[in-house]
């Protein structure tokens, strides 16, 4: 049996999606149900392989390899580290130093799409502007040959992660009618423009938040004025993050929780080991952030005087702040309590006064723009989630989750006679620096309560995960948003069914792999899982990342690394 089922793990592999898919609906529906609960989650890890496709011939040593992509089979460059924003800048400066190598005029303009950039050739020079494109580019004709898509796609070794033709250089190619350029098709600010409209040079920022450029380029006049549905303002991004396996921290915790006797009595998940345990997700949430935010303009990791051996923390966009400092002569120290790092996470010296909050267990799916998250003018964007806060008074079987969320309820009623019923999705929450701070000021009491409790209790309020969304809005400061989203918890046996397909279309805006309470065993398994599918979805190390670690070898994923989370 045993071989027969690796035998059909092994054709699995190597079929296509479309079949692979098919069968997984199978063994979904039909296998896992007759199994016992416990086997559950490693017979679904044992037919659903996330590591990388398998492939007839085996991958060489060669600079390139074929990849199959939604936009067919395509030759990419294989490498070691890139990301989006890079390889769109390539693109767009391969295409127009050829141009200018071939003597072709041209000039940026904008386009429709976030991660592509375009350039603007008379079409009297098409069948220049095509020979000038070298051999090796992938390109692909559109608008009836009007705009040609440029790209010279990149990979990692193993074909996991193939940045292609969505982050292409479109070359438009106007024509000239009498005193005016006419476009081929539309663009978000103007595809008719006058024949003598003032040329200049601009950074790369003014076409679009989706860029790491400092290079100038021509464009027209025109085209820099920004439009009022583009945010403008800074943003940056706040994690929490605490080392578990590091014996100092556990003695903290250990001599906490004799001084906080009521944990034991308490709901299981108030300080349950797996709150703290993580599987290397700080450093994939990090790619993610580079790969598909670029626009973050600096990035602050909260911890308890402690720093991953793999960070690199001589980099100016990063800085780690102490519990210490944000804390100051409030609250109390130790903390192993989510809520009350939150509580006071406002201040942070330096912070931006919009920015995303991230657990380190949320990750971005695909690029975003700013515009996800906030409104021009400045409003936060939420997220409610279809599931709701409990009805009933607060109880002692209430998780700590739940309690904060009817905690809050009682909050915004007393203020406005307002009763909310919805939580929020597990998503990076946008916030806003002077509406934290005015919870602080507003409901000291409940705030300064929350900051003194040292594990997750029972009378905290949750400000960053429902309470600040909930009070902006009231306060005309916040607006309801739209996320395609994706939560899984990682001991559900459906994850591996659900990872299998989010590696294939890559088509949410984030998703969250939370892990609510498993024992030992379960989270070896989930561990394993994590450590196949993260470095498959995000292969490109961020600039963040040491190439080697400080300490003389890295620990293992699953004891390296651990969080502070929802």
């Amino acid at each position: 049996m045993t071989e027969r089922k690796d035998y059909g793990v092994r054709i699995l592999s190597l079929a296509p999606w479309p079949v692979r898919r098919r069968l997984l609906y199978h063994v979904q529906r039909r296998l896992l149900p007759r199994l016992p609960p416990d086997r559950r989650l490693r017979t679904a890890r044992q037919w659903v392989p996330l590591e990388p496709r398998r492939r007839l011939k085996p991958i060489t040593d060669a600079p390139a390899l074929r990849v199959r992509t939604p936009a067919g089979r395509l030759t990419a460059r294989r490498s070691v580290q890139a990301d989006p924003a890079g390889v769109r800048r390539d693109n767009l400066d391969r295409v127009v130093d050829a141009l200018t190598a071939a003597g072709i005029p041209w000039f940026r303009i904008p386009v429709t799409a976030l991660t592509c950039t375009g350039v603007a050739v008379d079409e009297a020079d098409r069948d220049r502007a095509r020979a000038a494109i070298t051999a090796d580019a992938h390109i692909e004709t559109l608008n009836d040959g009007r705009v040609l898509r440029v790209s010279w796609p990149v990979a990692d070794p193993a074909g996991r992660l193939v940045l292609g033709p969505d982050y292409a250089c479109e070359i438009e190619f106007w024509r000239t009618r009498n005193t005016t350029l006419v476009g081929p098709r539309p663009n978000p600010v103007a595809d008719v423009i006058a024949a003598d409209e003032p040329e200049i040079t601009v950074a790369e920022a003014v076409f679009g938040p989706f860029q790491n450029a400092t290079r100038r380029y021509r464009t027209r006049e025109v085209f820099t004025m920004v439009s009022p549905d583009r945010v403008a303002f800074p943003i940056d991004a706040v994690y929490t993050w605490v080392d578990s396996s590091d014996p100092a921290w556990r003695r903290r915790k250990n001599q906490a929780l004799r001084d906080n006797g009521w944990v034991a009595a308490a709901n299981e998940q108030t300080a349950n080991a797996s709150r703290y345990t993580s599987r290397d997700e700080l450093r994939y949430s990090l790619r993610s952030l580079q790969a598909f935010a670029p626009w973050i303009r600096h990035v602050f990791l909260v911890t308890d005087g402690q720093t991953p051996a793999w960070l690199d923390t001589s980099r100016g966009d990063l800085t780690v702040v102490s519990h210490r400092v944000i804390f100051g002569d409030t609250g109390r120290l130790p903390t192993f309590n989510s809520q009350a790092i939150e509580s006071r996470l406002h201040r942070v010296p330096g912070l931006a006064e919009h920015f995303l909050y991230l657990n380190d267990d949320v990750f971005l799916g695909r690029p975003v723009a700013p515009e996800l998250f906030f409104t021009p003018g400045g409003l936060t964007r939420f997220f409610p989630s279809g599931a709701l806060v409990g009805s009933a008074a607060r109880g002692p079987g209430d998780t700590p989750a739940d309690a904060a969320g009817k905690n809050n309820r009682d909050v915004i009623q007393g203020a406005f006679g307002r009763v909310l019923t919805q939580k929020m999705k597990h998503t990076p929450h946008p916030c806003r620096r002077s509406v934290l701070a005015e919870l602080d000021l507003r409901f000291a009491d409940r705030v300064e309560q929350t900051a003194g409790h040292q594990f997750r209790h029972p009378e905290d309020i949750a400000l960053l995960s429902s309470l600040q969304q909930y009070y902006a809005y009231l306060t005309g400061r916040a607006a309801p948003g739209q996320i395609r989203y994706l939560y899984t918890d990682v001991a559900d046996p459906i994850t591996p069914f659900r990872l299998a397909r989010l590696l294939h279309h890559r088509d949410y805006d984030t998703f969250c792999l939370n892990d609510t309470d498993s024992d030992a065993e379960a989270m070896t398994e989930q561990s394993a899982m994590l450590a196949e599918f993260l470095p498959a979805y995000l292969p490109f190390p961020s600039r963040w990342e040491l190439s080697r670690p400080r300490t003389p070898a890295m620990r293992t994923p699953s004891a390296a690394l651990s969080k502070v989370g929802l």
